[in-house]
Parts: structure tokens; sequence; C-alpha cells
């Protein structure tokens, strides 16, 4: 049975010649045109890459910086301990704590997006990693949040880091902007995040690396682009 498609989403869907396959500045400007909702939504990047994440050397994961953020407040926890800990709150977090953050976490309050760790303290963050792990939030040196520079890390992380990582399925999300972005603004962050991806392209990948991509709204259908330029960026 075909699932019958809202009035909302037919409108918006008229807008989108679905046989193309768009530039990224053709892109960015139809998506602003493709805004329903009362909110400022998310411009989400999927990418469908031509790796098989079971084997370690085609994993793809990493982080950006986007040089104009996602538009997104992030709250920052910090596990550090004295002058690193001093450090943390200087540069912004919103949770600083070591043993004392830990039980917190324990007991279920995470009222935050991104943690960083000192090297010292993965010890004690380890005890939590079921808990953090499955929501994406343990500390890791690959995205740059396990680190003695604390300071660093929390800028990049309230400045627009986007962390990724490919799915079992070789996919990967993420926000590169909102809605109410310039169309330009949010074509250099998606130019700053595919050049990240193609850098970590893994050397046992083989064939087309970018096999899809999609540029859309929170809640709008979906824009096709053209997976040559992607991967013609450095």
């Amino acid at each position: 049975m075909s699932k019958k498609v809202s009035k909302r989403v037919q409108k918006l869907l008229e807008k989108i010649d679905t046989d193309k396959t768009y530039s990224i500045d053709e892109a960015t400007k139809l998506v602003k045109d493709l805004k329903s909702a009362k909110f400022d939504e998310t411009v989400e990047l999927a990418l469908r890459l031509n790796v098989d994440p079971r084997h370690a050397d085609q994993m793809v994961r990493g982080a950006v910086v986007l040089p104009h953020g996602t538009g997104k407040n992030v709250r920052v926890a910090v596990f550090a301990k004295g002058a690193k800990a001093d450090e943390a709150k200087e540069a912004g977090a919103d949770i600083v704590g070591a043993e004392d953050l830990v039980e917190q976490v324990q007991n279920g309050n995470i009222d935050f997006d991104i943690v960083i760790a000192t090297p010292d303290m993965m010890g004690q963050v380890g005890k939590i990693g079921r808990i953090l792990g499955p929501k994406g939030l343990m500390p890791n040196p690959k995205t740059g949040t396990v680190t003695m520079d604390v300071a660093q890390a929390v800028k990049n992380a309230k400045g627009g880091q986007v962390n990724f990582r490919v799915d079992k399925k070789g996919n990967i999300h993420a926000g590169v902007g909102k809605a109410s972005f310039d169309a330009e603004k949010l074509a250099e962050n998606i130019k700053a995040f595919v050049t990240a991806i193609n850098r970590q392209k893994p050397a046992a990948a083989k064939g087309r690396y970018i096999q899809n991509a999609a540029l859309s709204l929170t809640m709008s259908p979906s824009v096709k682009l053209d997976t040559q330029e992607l991967m013609d960026i450095k």
C-alpha cells in the first residue's frame, strides 16, 4: 500500500525536479524555498558512501568545524580535574566535573550534547560508556574530544564542530546549518563537511566513493546532489 503524501509535502515536491541532480549552489537555494515549518528547520546532508564499515580499514569517522557553525546552541560537558577543569570553565563549558559528573550521568542526568575528556579521566568515563556510547556521546581521540587541550575542544564544540561516523550501511547524516542561513553560508558549510569526508576516504575503498547524496530540511522532501561535484571537493 503506497504511503499517502500530505498536501504540504505535495506542494513542496512540485518545486523539486526529482530526475535532476543539483549542484551545491542550486540545492542550497532550493532547500531554503522548501521551508514549511514554524520553527527554524535544520538543513540536513545525507551521504551514502561506498565503504564497508564492518572492516576497520573502511571506517569513516572524524570531526569538522563548520565555518558558519550549525546554528544550534550546544551544551558541552567536560570531564577534567584541577587546572584543566578551570581551563574548560573559562572556555565556556556548560558542565565540568570528574567523579561527581560520572555519578550524575549514572543517575540519568544527561543535560549536554557533546562530551570532552582529558586522557587521565577516560578510566572514569569508561564506567559510563554503556550510557554515553548508544547516545553517540562517548569521547574519542579521532573527533578531538579526548584531549589535554580542553579549551580548544570546547571552543570547537561551541563554534560549530560536527562529529561524523559512517553507520553499518555506509550512511552519514549531519546538520550543516539552519533554514535561516544564507544560501552561500550553507554552501560553504557543506563544502567544508564534504572536504572532511573526502580526506577520510579509506585506501581500501574501491569504486565510486560517494554513491548518493541529498540535502533536505527537517520537514521537507530531499533534493538529490551531484555526487561528482562532491567528490571533486578537496
